[in-house]
C-alpha cells in the first residue's frame, strides 16, 4: 500500500548540533525507494508504508548502534482507498 508521511527524528543528549545524525537519517533515507521532501522541521516521504515503517525501526537502530542514547521519532502516516497519495499532490 502507498503512502506518504513526515518523519522527524530527534536525538537527545547529544548537545546543542544534531547535524551529525540527521545528516546520516537523510542520507540513510536517500538510498532507499523514496522519493523525500526535507524541509526544516523532518522530511516527507512517498512510498510503500510497510518500507517506511521498517526505515523508521532501522534508522533508529542504527543510530543508537552509533552512540545516540536516546532518540524519539515523529510520525505521521497517510493512506488513502480512493487513490494513490503523493506528495506531488500535496502542494497548494
Amino acid at each position: 500500500m502507498k503512502a506518504t508521511a513526515e518523519l522527524q527524528f530527534v536525538p537527545i543528549g547529544q548537545g546543542v548540533s544534531v547535524r551529525r545524525e540527521i545528516t546520516r537519517v537523510i542520507e540513510w533515507l536517500g538510498q532507499q525507494d523514496f522519493i523525500l521532501e526535507v524541509h526544516a522541521s523532518g522530511t516527507n516521504i512517498e512510498g510503500e508504508m510497510n518500507a517506511i515503517l521498517a526505515a523508521v525501526g532501522q534508522l533508529h537502530e542504527a543510530l543508537h548502534n552509533d552512540g545516540t542514547v536516546r532518540l524519539v521519532s515523529y510520525l505521521k502516516l497517510e493512506t488513502r482507498t480512493d487513490k494513490e497519495p503523493t506528495l506531488a499532490g500535496k502542494r497548494l
